[in-house]
């Protein structure tokens, strides 16, 4: 049993130590007596009050216990009860920390007609231009692909330049080990625009798995376009050979009969 008391009146503290029975009466009344388990401990709540400690046996909440507050005003006067909670122990199977939706949205959850709409602080984003009120301006502006309210800040591209690096399609994947060439020499890379595109690209190629998808230069695979591959035959074929000296020779009737031999007898020569 574990005792945590730090109370000054010794008479008040034994008195609260001792109520363990009275502790189990409440648990047991509010619980169940075939759920409530040993008395493993006390917890002080403060110069009047501590908690008694019990083993919970309901179903679910291994490792969890069931708490019961005892009180009183002083050394003279009765113990009462304060509340019954169950709490959950040091082993205690507990739910994670709470944290908040827009944080709990991972990469690959957001589904068809969802919306997540995006902080305004958002670092990863930075104003594009200063909007103009002559038409022609704005219209050389969108042209010129300046058209958009915000556009990827300089954390927002290391940011991504980061997670593609390190994903699927970058150089450290089993594809990109394995694959007998680069994407930055493959005739199907399409290189990116920007300061991104020293080192990302898009992939062309319908057969490779990366098609549609942003690659590093360093990845490849096995679609490479300048790979070559001798193609041989995989049946073999054996050479037809003859050895006329193991050849059966049989004679023509006619021959037969200029040699006497009677029909249906063999010779062999």
């Amino acid at each position: 049993m574990t005792l945590l008391l730090t109370l000054d009146d010794g008479a008040l503290r034994q008195k609260l130590v001792d109520a363990v029975e009275l502790a189990r009466a409440a648990a047991e009344l509010d619980a169940g007596a075939d759920y409530v388990g040993e008395h493993v401990g006390i917890e002080p709540e403060d110069a009047v009050s501590v908690s008694h400690l019990f083993d919970s046996k309901v179903p679910g909440y291994r490792g969890w216990r069931w708490s019961v507050t005892v009180a009183t005003a002083d050394a003279e006067a009765p113990v009462t009860v304060s509340e019954v909670a169950l709490r959950p122990g040091p082993d205690a199977l507990v739910a994670p920390p709470w944290v908040p939706w827009d944080r709990r949205v991972r990469p690959g959850d957001l589904g068809v007609g969802d919306l997540f709409p995006t902080d305004e602080d958002d670092l990863r984003l930075a104003p594009a231009y200063l909007a103009s009120d002559d038409p022609q301006v704005e219209q050389v502006a969108r042209e010129l692909g300046l058209g958009r309210v915000h556009v990827l800040s300089r954390y927002g591209r290391e940011e991504a330049a980061a997670r593609w690096r390190g994903g699927e399609f970058g150089p450290r994947s089993d594809m990109a080990r394995s694959a007998p060439d680069v994407c930055g020499t493959c005739g199907f890379y399409l290189q990116l625009g920007g300061s991104l595109g020293a080192a990302f690209g898009a992939c062309g190629n319908e057969i490779s798995p990366a098609d549609g998808h942003v690659v590093h230069a360093e990845y490849g695979c096995g679609a490479h376009s300048e790979i070559q591959v001798e193609v041989t035959s995989s049946v073999p074929v054996a050479e037809l050979v003859y050895d006329d000296s193991l050849l059966d020779m049989e004679p023509a009737p006619e021959e037969r009969a200029e040699a006497g031999e009677p029909q249906g007898e063999r010779s062999e020569a």
